[in-house]
């Protein structure tokens, strides 16, 4: 009895000490910054500042645009803008974000789209500039481009 006994505590402190241990382990590793802000030129879109807002949740990873000084032209109804968003890979090569993702906005509005999906790597490092995003409304494509690099700097996943 009294080794049923030890055997029974010994194994509530290891489960004990496993929760705990659970607890305090660190959080997965996610992307950093999680924001950043460019300029872009979105042409009848107008252009501006904007900010771009990652997550990451493994391989997978999600890229929201927002702008107050990109508006759009006529009233758009949710998740009516087919947008691809090209990002630059350090090193060599483009990340790609895609999504039928908006809010209905009505005209003049400013710009939200997203969240575009989009897989990434450990390592991955990705910066707007030299990159694109394209949204197709009614039928056109309209496209945005950074004038300079985005800031505080790119998006690096883990």
């Amino acid at each position: 009895m009294r080794a049923k006994r030890t055997t029974t505590g010994a194994a509530l402190l290891a489960g004990a000490l496993a929760v705990t241990g659970l607890a305090f382990a660190p959080t997965a590793a996610a992307v950093t910054p999680t924001t950043a802000t460019i300029n872009a030129s979105c042409g009848l879109f107008g252009g501006g500042a904007a900010t771009l807002t990652a997550t990451q949740n493994g391989t997978a990873a999600t890229i929201t645009l927002t702008s107050t000084a990109i508006k759009t032209p006529l009233a758009l109804g949710k998740d009516s803008i087919t947008a691809k968003l090209t990002m630059v890979k350090a090193g060599g090569g483009t990340t790609v974000f895609t999504g039928k993702k908006n809010p209905a906005m009505p005209a003049q509005s400013p710009v939200t789209v997203g969240p575009l999906s989009g897989t990434v790597a450990p390592g991955d490092t990705l910066e707007f500039y030299g990159g694109s995003l394209q949204m197709t409304i009614f039928g056109i494509t309209v496209t945005c481009t950074a004038t300079e690099n985005q800031s505080p700097g790119p998006f690096v996943f883990d």
